[in-house]
């Protein structure tokens, strides 16, 4: 039976595209850079990175940096593509499990609604077909969909926001009913938990629940919880939470809750808008969950909560304070690919 895969299914690797120097990461190059070298090494150290770089200078003197600092030399593999942004969990592609057959779903991505060039960003997994990369089945769709929209529990329940999948600059000719459809005729999903609620400032997903609440396991659920009364999140991000309480996993039991520390505000240097900090855009990959930390006093009890969701994983922090300059965090920067779908001996630059 055809089903979408959770992040906690073994994997082969975590795809990244690096940043191009005349993107909008221009002004702050160097910072996402470093923060994107400290994810690669550390991914290397328990799977396979594949790496979109915009040219082969550029992979050189990645490839010369990640293994001056340790980085596992055969772990490591650099392929030129042709991109517009980094978020490689919006552009990269989906995974399904029939039986032992992975497969891989490539959506349509129009820069959520719209709002970016995308057009290149469209094409990346196809430019890793073309360059052998894959070893799995591909299949193309039109619909409009980006992988921070879709969080499963691996068993056929889908936690999303209307906000998103919903939102008319995605697919306006496709009714809530037929969204459903879709994703149970697609991606095997046979409930879909709604959430009417939640919404970080500076965001331009439209909400991404990947921001917001997420599955550690198919019982468990990490969720953001903003305990001051007098910020502007807090009415939004309780009703949420009130949402939350309220899901029943498919036996009827209630959800284990798992809420997450607000960090203090963080701001744009430039015109002081509120950037997307959040701790629920972490990475689960083999053997480890890599947690974005912001420099603020609430990281360590964000640290030590999804310890406690993750008991037999290592809990890394990774500074992504850079990162939310451009409006996203350490788990919109990757996309992990499952077991069964990296092709080793074909690939080619």
């Amino acid at each position: 039976m055809n089903r979408l895969l959770p992040e906690w299914h073994p994997q082969d690797a975590v795809q990244l595209t690096w940043p191009r120097p005349d993107s909008d990461w221009a002004d702050t190059l160097p910072a996402i850079e470093a923060m994107m070298e400290q994810l690669a090494l550390v991914i290397s150290r328990y799977q396979h990175v594949i790496i979109g770089v915009p040219d082969p200078a550029c992979g050189d003197g990645l490839h010369q940096r990640l293994m001056a600092r340790g980085a596992a030399t055969d772990r490591v593999h650099l392929v030129v593509v042709e991109a517009d942004d980094t978020w490689a969990r919006d552009h990269g592609p989906l995974a399904s499990q029939d039986g032992d057959a992975v497969h891989f779903h490539d959506l349509t991505f129009n820069g959520w609604g719209g709002k970016f060039r995308a057009d290149r960003d469209n094409t990346l997994t196809q430019q890793l077909v073309t360059a052998g990369w894959i070893r799995c089945p591909v299949t193309t769709s039109d619909v409009v969909m980006e992988g921070g929209a879709l969080e499963t529990d691996g068993q056929g329940t889908l936690l999303t926001t209307e906000a998103c999948l919903l939102n008319p600059n995605r697919n306006p000719d496709l009714s809530r009913q037929q969204v459903e459809d879709w994703l149970a005729s697609q991606l095997g999903l046979t409930r879909v938990l709604w959430l009417r609620h939640g919404h970080l400032e500076g965001d331009d997903t439209d909400s991404h629940v990947d921001t917001l609440a997420r599955f550690c396991d198919a019982e468990t659920i990490a969720y953001v919880r903003c305990d001051d009364p007098a910020d502007s999140h807090y009415a939004d991000l309780h009703a949420m939470e009130q949402e939350l309480t309220a899901l029943r996993q498919a036996n009827g039991s209630p959800y284990r809750l798992i809420p997450l520390p607000w960090p203090a505000a963080c701001r744009d240097g430039d015109d002081g808008h509120r950037l997307p900090a959040t701790y629920a855009n972490f990475l689960i990959i083999n053997g480890a969950v890599l947690v974005p930390v912001y420099g603020d006093r609430q990281d360590l009890a964000a640290l030590n909560a999804l310890a406690g969701a993750f008991p037999e994983h290592d809990i890394i922090p990774i500074d992504a304070s850079a990162a939310i300059t451009q409006h996203g965090s350490l788990h919109c920067l990757t996309m992990q690919w499952p077991r069964g779908t990296l092709n080793l001996e074909g690939a080619h630059q």
